[in-house]
């Protein structure tokens, strides 16, 4: 007889403490891992090939930096961005570090994130994304995936925090379809021109899966394949 290993989810939270970010951080990195050669693939199509292995490398050593007893979410997120920073390459690094780093000091004054502060944390972090990429929506990057989820969140914000955290992983993989049939403007992919229409952006993918790990969270489905 087959034992079920399967776990019962949990209570969905109606706020995200520390070791709660500390969970998304380490479900991110899971996505991730097992989405790496897709992301990789989509970024051989438009890119260097190397944003699956990269982001697997970043996030990794971002769990592999979380502490036992995160001391706040401020700390989880700077914690991850000082990750990504220095392990992610190409332009997905310091893209990537911005925006948790841009969290985290939105975050700097919260004890616990609910779907407010969190919607002040995400619109930080995407503020970050702009200066530093110089890019904006239509582009064909990360922030076709940002943007939506964002509005997503913005649109609950006196609903319950995990049905809104939901609505904007939905929305961030319906922004990263979306990048297909776009002509890039910014990155490597904006070389190809009218060669970079009819493929996804990877950045915009790598976006779906961390907020889509979000949500596994904050649901407590994180046991649930994604």
């Amino acid at each position: 007889m087959t034992t079920s290993t399967a776990q019962t989810p949990s209570a969905p939270l109606t706020t995200l403490a520390a070791t709660d970010v500390a969970a998304w951080i380490r479900r991110a990195c899971a996505l991730v891992t097992e989405q790496a050669d897709y992301l990789t693939a989509l970024d051989a199509a438009i890119g260097d090939a190397d944003h699956g292995a990269n982001m697997k490398r970043g996030l990794t050593a971002a769990v592999e930096a979380l502490g036992a007893e995160p001391d706040s979410p401020a700390a989880v997120l700077k914690q991850t961005a000082m990750a990504l920073i220095s392990k992610v390459g190409g332009a997905a690094g310091p893209l990537y570090g911005t925006f948790f780093l841009r969290m985290s000091t939105a975050c700097a004054k919260h004890e616990t994130i609910d779907t407010a502060a969190l919607v002040d944390a995400v619109e930080a972090g995407i503020g970050g994304i702009v200066q530093r990429g110089n890019a904006e929506a239509g582009d064909k990057t990360m922030l076709d995936a940002w943007y939506p989820a964002l509005e997503a969140l913005r649109a609950d914000t006196d609903g319950a925090f995990a049905a809104a955290v939901n609505a904007a992983a939905d929305a961030a993989a319906a922004g990263r379809d979306a990048t297909e049939p776009m002509l890039a403007k910014k990155g490597r992919a904006s070389y190809l021109g009218e060669r970079s229409v009819g493929h996804i952006d990877p950045g915009a993918a790598s976006t779906a899966l961390i907020m889509r790990a979000l949500a596994d969270v904050v649901s407590g489905q994180t046991a649930d394949a994604a």
